[in-house]
């Protein structure tokens, strides 16, 4: 049993992959010392599901409750008022997974925007943090967001792989910044492992976002090319190599960041 006390602070728990066996990546996460786990809400159906899992496991789990980008073109009035109840329920920790993506473009951008301006619109009304996506849209996303964030509590640049420069940005709209095992990735991961190094310690945050992004540097290999919260440790350590810092002062900053951000009782 593993002596860490880590927050993933996004989870796909609600992927399909995970319906045989989630008791099972729950005690194995457990096991690696990620005590603690968040359940992102990709749309209103996986919102609630995500709900329904942290119920089932309330010692561990908590969600969010949002729409992705992605999904920005299927966002109706009608779902206004259900992402409403969701985020009204007190497992439901944050506000996303919103923003903007523009390298799929799976919704128009005048779609996405304006999903993202209604989740942050909601935000401030419901008073819950911010769990941000954004890919090849950092210009368009630092002015939307950052006409938002002073009335916002608080908010995370998640699963972040910029630049130097674009992560300046985010921490200057005092935002978070979620780190992934795309760190681990030697192929594309160098340009993240300099950024890393200008995030302020009282700004990290760690996560797998599996099924997604399984660490490469993973030794032995997993069998599966599933992603899992067990592995959240190597993106610590590989963190801590890039910082030059020590993985127990990681682990204990990043634990205590989540645990501010998101109001973990």
């Amino acid at each position: 049993m593993s002596t860490l006390d880590l927050v993933d602070i996004g989870l796909n728990l609600s992927h399909d992959s995970f319906d045989h066996d989630c008791d099972a990546v729950l005690a194995r996460a457990a096991a690696a010392g990620v005590t603690r786990m968040l359940i992102t809400g990709s749309d209103v159906p996986h919102s609630r599901k995500a709900l329904q899992l942290a119920r089932l496991h309330p010692q561990s789990l908590r969600s969010t409750a949002g729409v992705h980008p992605h999904h920005a073109k299927d966002l109706q009035r009608s779902d206004h008022a259900a992402l409403r109840e969701l985020l009204a329920q007190p497992e439901v920790l944050a506000v996303g997974e919103c923003g903007l993506d523009y390298f799929r473009n799976f919704s128009t951008h005048e779609d996405q925007e304006r999903a993202l301006r209604l989740q942050l619109e909601l935000a401030i009304e419901i008073g819950k943090p911010v769990f941000l996506h954004e890919r090849d849209a950092h210009d368009a996303f630092a002015n939307i967001v950052g006409e938002y964030l002073p009335r916002i509590v608080g908010g995370v640049a998640h699963c972040f792989t910029g630049t130097v420069a674009q992560v300046q940005r985010y921490v200057e709209l005092d935002l978070y910044v979620g780190v992934t095992g795309w760190i681990c990735d030697e192929r594309r991961g160098q340009s993240l492992r300099e950024a890393v190094r200008h995030v302020p310690l009282e700004r990290l945050l760690i996560e797998t976002d599996a099924p997604y992004l399984i660490p490469r540097d993973l030794k032995p290999k997993p069998p599966s090319h599933r992603n899992e919260p067990q592995y959240l440790p190597a993106v610590l350590k590989r963190l801590a190599v890039c910082r030059e810092e020590s993985v127990d002062a990681i682990a204990a900053a990043t634990t205590a960041n989540a645990v501010r951000l998101f109001r973990w009782a």
